[in-house]
């Protein structure tokens, strides 16, 4: 089967397209014919920082395609089934024609979700949502400051807290402002026009997706009794986040870190919201299978629009 391999030489390391020996399911595993797979950070970041590689060599944690093998002791699913899945708690894969996966990481597709449309979701949607609820036990009517709200986690981040009856400002780049504006926030900020830790209002939950903010310019706009949540970032700005959370949070402001985790409970939730249209996932560009290092270059580099997807 085609996959890219992660491989390293004595120029550096690079993603290659290579034909590699095609998977054979486990009792129970599922073998999936991939259709389409999206780019993360998890990624990008272990690639660039040359830790965390799969053993396998191959990215990919999203993924959605059909099941073309089972194994003996499989219960959940049979040859034919359109399914997606997080496989990134279970070495990543997805980046190739093929993957066999324990069958506890997937749920069944709907149908009327396109195979590009669901890539888009497994990483992004769950996490968001996991910050959302789970950390910043979202509540209708709540004032929420999304930043970084034009990426993958931020867009559906935005849709979610809207979902929930949040009053939500988003906090995103004039390129993409246009696009966060149709998910639905009350107010979209283009961070180089407005410095919103500098103006006098407040908030009573902060998500910062990549917030490039300083923890006590945060607080300085949280709510008594209000939550900053971390969903993403830079190495220091997370170490940062780790260290000095439990120290301001000293008081009735509190500040939390998320570490998503794959949960097929989450993924059957929110899939189900995109299915009968509640929330949609944002696409910036798809690639073909052989174009995943420019893809990988490109999200890495730039600010992407939402989700990049790689077609298989």
């Amino acid at each position: 089967m085609k996959a890219i391999l992660y491989e390293k030489s004595r120029s550096g390391a690079a993603l290659f397209l290579r034909d590699v020996e095609k998977p054979i399911p486990r009792n129970h595993e599922v073998l999936v014919r991939i259709h389409a797979a999206s780019l993360n950070a998890l990624d990008y970041r272990p690639m660039n920082m040359g830790v965390g590689i799969p053993k396998s060599r191959i990215f990919g944690a999203d993924i959605v395609g059909l099941v073309e093998e089972v194994g003996l002791d499989v219960s959940t699913f049979k040859p034919g089934d359109a399914v997606l899945g997080d496989i990134s708690g279970c070495g990543c894969g997805g980046f190739a024609e093929y993957v066999s996966v324990p069958e506890d990481v997937l749920v069944l597709k709907p149908a009327e979700v396109s195979d590009e449309v669901a890539a888009a979701v497994p990483v992004a949607a769950v996490t968001a949502l996991q910050a959302l609820r789970d950390k910043g036990d979202i509540q209708p009517g709540l004032r929420v400051l999304i930043v970084g709200a034009g990426g993958g986690v931020g867009t559906f981040a935005v849709q979610l807290a809207t979902y929930f009856g949040a009053e939500v400002t988003a906090v995103c780049s004039a390129q993409n402002a246009e696009v966060v504006r149709s998910l639905g926030p009350n107010e979209v900020i283009d961070y180089a026009l407005e410095d919103i830790t500098a103006s006098d209002r407040s908030f009573d939950r902060i998500f910062a997706i990549n917030g490039y903010h300083h923890l006590s310019a945060y607080k300085r706009i949280l709510a008594p009794h209000g939550i900053y949540v971390m969903v993403g970032g830079s190495l220091p700005q997370i170490f940062k986040s780790l260290l000095l959370g439990p120290f301001l949070s000293i008081g009735s402001r509190k500040f939390r870190a998320l570490a998503a985790k794959p949960k097929v409970k989450d993924l059957e939730f929110v899939i189900g919201l995109v299915a009968s249209t509640k929330i949609r996932a944002v696409i910036d560009r798809q690639y073909p299978l052989e174009q995943t290092p420019e893809a990988m270059r490109y999200v890495s580099d730039a600010h992407a629009r939402g989700k990049v997807i790689i077609t298989i």
